[in-house]
């Protein structure tokens, strides 16, 4: 699977999974595609959606909790309105 693909198939599943959980995507077009890009991004090159604005630490069960949606991204939508990437926001 190329970025392009990859791109593709995550934007769906984000619109998809924002709506199941109440959540509002970034309505910047130019944020949400960047965010969308860097997913796509380690999902082609590491096998995963790790979140673009986190760093990898190289131990898997580590980097597990930072696979989109990260563990963290339901309460930093509670106490930002958005998650770290600026990815999902409250409705």
């Amino acid at each position: 699977m190329d970025e392009l693909e990859a791109a593709r198939l995550i934007r769906d599943w984000v619109k998809r999974y924002a709506e199941e959980n109440g959540f509002k995507v970034n309505p910047d077009p130019k944020q949400f595609d960047a965010v969308i890009r860097g997913l796509a991004r380690k999902m082609v090159r590491n096998g995963e959606r790790y979140c673009p604005c986190r760093i990898m630490s190289g131990d898997p069960d580590v980097d597990a909790k930072i696979i989109c949606p990260c563990i963290y991204h339901k309460d930093e939508i509670v106490t930002d309105g958005h998650c770290h990437c600026n990815l999902f926001f409250r409705e």
